[in-house]
C-alpha cells in the first residue's frame, strides 16, 4: 500500500502505514513556490545589508555569493515545510494510535 496523491491536505492524505516520499515533503503544498517568494524578499534583504556597500560604491558584488544569499533562505524554507509535514505526519501517527508515543 503506497502514498498517492488525493489532492487533500499533507495531514488527510497520508497513508499512515508508511510515511509520505521525500518528493511530496519537498515538492508537495506548493512548498517550492513558498520557499521561492521567501527567498526573493529574505534574499533581497540580505543582499541589501551584506553588499549595501559594494553596490552603493558602484561595484559589482560577487555573483556567486549573491547567489548563494538567495538560496540559503530557499533551503531553510523548504527544510522548514519537509520538517513540519514530518511532524504533522508524527503526530497523526501518535493521535491514530499506529505508533507508540516518545
Amino acid at each position: 500500500m503506497g502514498w498517492k496523491n488525493t489532492g487533500l491536505p499533507m495531514s488527510q492524505n497520508i497513508n499512515h502505514a508508511s510515511a509520505p516520499p521525500l518528493s511530496q515533503m519537498l515538492f508537495g503544498d506548493n512548498t517550492p513556490k513558498k520557499a521561492f517568494l521567501t527567498a526573493l524578499v529574505v534574499g533581497t534583504i540580505l543582499t541589501a545589508i551584506n553588499h549595501g556597500d559594494v553596490i552603493l560604491g558602484g561595484s559589482a558584488p560577487s555573483l556567486l555569493k549573491v547567489a548563494l544569499t538567495y538560496c540559503v533562505p530557499y533551503c531553510v524554507t523548504t527544510w522548514g515545510a519537509m520538517m513540519g509535514k514530518r511532524s504533522q505526519w508524527l503526530r497523526d501517527e501518535v493521535v491514530l494510535g499506529n505508533r507508540p508515543v516518545r
